[in-house]
């Protein structure tokens, strides 16, 4: 069932609102915009129905900080107010209001224009979506990576929590392919990708094929050393295929891994720890592959023998 977020002051309209629409979809009640901002940064809502007069922060000051943060910009949000002259409505369309009903509101309109704008946001969710998984191997691209990265990056520079941050390479990736071709080569690909993402299935993992035979990966909570760990155990369950390799280079496809956990702070970019990653995937392959070799913020490093 879809979720509809109401922001109203008015506890009686806001009633209306939800008794006309809670046979259909999944409904909350905010009565302040301050709660409606945090509902709507925590919550997964398909559409926001906005008062416009509200005492303190007004449903138009509510409407462009929604439009400002990445994880509310793209949820629709028709406006419902008693202003129906043509500047407030051309100043709510301007700041990203899909539609505007007026007051007094009619249920049959009001379905009707909810129903609609769901259906909208369902289609372009499932548009970009598509565009945003990389066809081989079902799992993130490398735009989602680019666009995702920076939410959940931001996430842990609020909360202060460790973030970790990894690059995966398929070893001698073009001598099996010189050996084998490119479909097997595909098939490998997509093995090590669907092997990595099963252990990465927490609600803060994030796997993403970063282009060619290179896969990128970030969580949180975990310190240094437990993502050390944790990630040992993901490169010896690809190992653990054993799928054939160039017996010329290696008996088995394997991965090197290099990575770095941080408590990001504000002045930090998620650029800098990804690059730091790549270059410790750099010392991985250096150091003779089929290894992981991570760092702290202070750049102490460990990597297997």
């Amino acid at each position: 069932m879809e979720k509809v977020l109401i922001v109203d002051d008015s506890p009686i309209q806001a009633t209306q609102l939800k008794s006309i629409l809670e046979a259909d979809y999944d409904i909350r009640v905010a009565q302040t915009a301050e709660d409606g901002l945090n509902y709507a940064s925590s919550g997964d809502y398909s559409l926001i129905l906005l008062d416009v007069v509200m005492p303190g922060m007004d449903g138009f000051t509510l409407l462009k900080k929604l439009q400002e943060e990445i994880i509310t910009q793209s949820i629709p949000v028709i406006l419902i107010t008693s202003l129906s002259d043509i500047q407030h409505e051309q100043l709510g369309l301007t700041l990203g209001a899909v539609d505007y009903i007026s007051k007094p509101f009619h249920p049959l309109i009001v379905k009707a224009r909810v129903n609609t704008h769901i259906k909208l946001y369902k289609y372009r969710k499932q548009v970009e979506h598509q565009s945003m998984t990389d066809q081989l191997t079902g799992i993130a691209n490398r735009r989602q990576h680019d666009t995702y990265s920076i939410v959940k990056w931001n996430e842990a520079t609020r909360l202060q929590v460790p973030f970790s941050v990894c690059m995966f390479d398929i070893d001698h990736f073009k001598a099996y392919n010189d050996t084998f071709g490119h479909p097997a080569g595909d098939k490998v690909i997509a093995g090590v990708a669907k092997t990595v993402s099963s252990y990465l299935q927490r609600s803060t993992d994030f796997l993403a094929r970063y282009g060619g035979e290179e896969f990128v990966a970030f969580f949180l909570g975990d310190n240094a050393k437990r993502a050390f760990e944790y990630l040992k155990k993901i490169r010896r369950a690809v190992e653990a295929l054993h799928i054939d390799h160039d017996p010329s280079v290696s008996q088995w496809v394997t991965v090197s891994i290099g990575g770095i956990t941080v408590i990001p702070q504000r002045e930090n970019s998620y650029e800098v720890y990804l690059k730091i990653a790549d270059t410790m995937l750099y010392d991985a392959k250096r150091y003779g592959r089929n290894r992981v070799v991570w760092a702290n913020e202070k750049m102490e490093q460990w990597h297997e023998t």
